[in-house]
């Protein structure tokens, strides 16, 4: 007797063991498939919101397209566009996780008995109390029975308490169970969370089209538009190379922003496609149920049922529309991509030409003054044989060419003359100041090579130093030294150099030869006995002079009818000439003569021979003279 109770404990613990293994083994499936279903539903959904939030937010950057009237309206409509498809976005990923959160709520169906979890919770709560009563019924049996029945209920008892330890234990699965589904709840409430994260992130998105229209008429009305248009139509070759360079980074950012379009409008095409499947599933399986009560095949369509399938449609309907409407919005969003794309290549074009025929105008503008500079170059070669003439000439189509080469390239370069009027003179003032030695030495130059100025060969006293000018610069005036005593000048071997603004200074006084002449005047003084006859004496040492003379007279007239031809001043012509006058040593005879300035010496030499041989030919002569003669200059250097 006491066996029996015991095997039939032993069984009704398998059974309920099955059991536990049945509830648990359907619980761990279902939580299985729940969780990686909507991680899956979850992950695809903020993957298109940060999508479509990335597309938004490059739209919404500054395209640099040059400024047309047109690139505004195309860019405003592509960041309306953009908008719009992120607020149909949001639309439909809020409707997929309402519908996901309806889903988890209803829960789903129990692989063993098909119960929910709340039931079999509350069936496993009533088992619980009815065996807790039933133990509680055999203690007081036990208290009260005989020992031969004790033993029976004792067993009974044991078998109870066995089969409310597995009730507890299924307790605990179920309730597992119902943590799980309250933690789904949560990731759905989370999903909910992020989406509004994300929205909050796009502040302005969301609002009304018209309070977006007003905020882009407002923002196309803005003074940087015609700013960049005027920049843009400038006539300079660097702003057209620097817009031709901004209309090709345009167009690579508009084919960026279209392909980002294109991967965009891929990925709410494959979100919807599953949603569009099960879509037309239900209206298919509708009409299905349609049939069967009209024509009366099967088993007619319950209310309840048509009533799911209504349900069933309206949210994937609410999660599909949005999606296909945004997919549209994206088609026009990547066509006015296209279209701007297609306008920008067009005004390129006219910016390409534009810019080629400046450049060929710069080149055939530098060409011209190429060609007049090397016809001034053939000219001064052909009809000008003076080398200092020639290399004055040169030097000034160095300066003319440089000036129109800078022209050519100013007009050509440039097109805020405002602003390079304004920069060129702060530069001119800080150039006069900095270099106003510089400066003025090359506005003495002009002076210095001038009509009347100092020529190359010409013997000029500078700040007390005599020599022959050697070469002459733009800055700097370069003169052989010469050295000596009375008319005995010899060079030195030193060359002094000189800047041409010493020309300027009142200090330093500047003697030269009268131009175009190459003669200076020396004097030959003789002391005259008193009583002699110092008119026959003048004569005879005035006829000995005038006979070195003549030798070098053709030479002087020639110089004396350049310098008339020259400047409008009437000159005596160079001729010998004598003068009496009283010095310290008594009365003296003054014998003037010219003499070429490079025939000094051999000048000098012949006339001291021929008076020496007149002094000693002529005893009258000799009578008049007292002492020797001396030669000197009349005007040093």
């Amino acid at each position: 007797m006491g066996l029996q109770p015991l095997l039939r404990a032993v069984s009704a613990k398998a059974r309920r063991a099955a059991y536990l293994l049945a509830c648990i083994t359907a619980v761990l499936l279902w939580c299985g498939w729940a969780g990686a279903a909507d991680q899956t539903a979850n992950d695809a959904i903020i993957s298109h919101l940060n999508a479509i939030i990335k597309l938004y937010r490059s739209a919404s950057a500054e395209v640099q397209a040059g400024g047309m009237p047109s690139d505004v309206i195309y860019q405003e409509n592509g960041q309306s566009l953009t908008a719009q498809a992120v607020r149909l976005a949001f639309q439909a990923a809020k409707a997929e996780a309402a519908a996901i959160r309806a889903t988890q709520k209803n829960g789903a169906p129990n692989a063993n008995s098909g119960q929910s979890s709340a039931q079999l919770e509350a069936r496993n709560n009533a088992r619980m109390a009815e065996v807790q009563t039933k133990i509680e019924s055999l203690n007081k049996q036990i208290s009260v029975s005989p020992r031969s029945k004790r033993d029976a209920l004792v067993a009974q008892k044991q078998a109870l308490e066995g089969e409310l330890t597995l009730d507890q234990a299924i307790r605990d699965v179920l309730q597992k169970r119902s943590a799980f589904a309250e933690n789904v709840d949560s990731a759905a409430e989370g999903l909910e969370g992020r989406i509004n994260q994300l929205e909050r992130s796009i502040p302005g998105v969301m609002a009304g089209s018209n309070d977006q229209k007003s905020a882009t008429a407002t923002k196309s009305n803005t003074p940087a538009e015609p700013a960049k248009q005027s920049s843009a139509a400038s006539s300079g070759l660097i702003s057209q190379l620097l817009g031709l360079y901004g209309t090709v980074t345009s167009v690579h950012e508009i084919d960026q922003l279209n392909d980002e379009t294109v991967r965009v409008r891929q990925i709410a095409s494959d979100l919807r496609q599953p949603m569009r499947d099960s879509l037309i599933a239900t209206v298919k399986k509708g009409r299905e149920l349609a049939n069967q009560s009209t024509l009366g095949q099967g088993t007619p369509a319950t209310p309840e049922q048509f009533q799911d399938l209504t349900d069933q449609f309206k949210q994937l309907s609410a999660i599909v529309l949005p999606l296909s409407q945004e997919v549209s919005v994206l088609d026009q969003c990547s066509a006015n991509l296209t279209e701007w794309r297609t306008s920008i290549l067009r005004e390129s074009k006219y910016s390409a030409r534009a810019l080629a025929v400046r450049v060929g105008g710069i080149l055939l503008a530098l060409g011209l003054v190429l060609a007049l500079s090397e016809g001034w170059r053939r000219l001064t070669y052909k009809y000008i044989e003076d080398p200092r003439r020639r290399r004055q000439f040169l030097l000034l189509r160095r300066f003319v060419m440089g000036f129109f080469f800078g022209v050519v390239l100013i007009l050509g370069f440039v097109s805020e003359f405002s602003s390079l009027v304004t920069f060129a003179g702060f530069v001119t003032a800080g150039i006069a100041v900095g270099l106003q030695s510089v400066l003025l030495s090359v506005a003495a130059y002009f002076f210095v090579v001038g009509r009347y100025g100092i020529h190359v060969g010409d013997r000029i006293s500078i700040a007390g130093v005599t020599g022959d000018v050697i070469d002459i610069s733009l800055v700097r005036l370069y003169v052989i030294e010469l050295a000596g005593t009375g008319i005995d000048l010899y060079p030195t071997g030193r060359v002094v150099v000189f800047s041409n603004s010493v020309l300027f200074q009142a200090t330093t006084p500047l003697f030269k030869q009268i131009p175009g002449t190459g003669y200076a005047w020396h004097e030959a003084v003789f002391t005259l006995v008193s009583g002699a006859n110092h008119q026959a004496a003048q004569e005879k040492l005035l006829e000995a002079v005038t006979s070195v003379y003549e030798q070098f007279r053709a030479d002087m007239e020639r110089q004396y009818s350049y310098i008339e031809r020259r400047i409008e001043v009437q000159l005596k012509a160079p001729r010998p000439e004598t003068r009496l006058q009283f010095g310290d040593a008594g009365l003296e005879l003054v014998l003037r003569y010219p003499v070429q300035i490079r025939k000094e010496p051999e000048m000098d030499e012949q006339v001291t021979r021929k008076v020496l041989e007149l002094i000693q030919a002529q005893p009258d002569v000799q009578a008049a003279v007292a002492g020797s003669p001396k030669i000197r200059a009349a005007i040093r250097g």
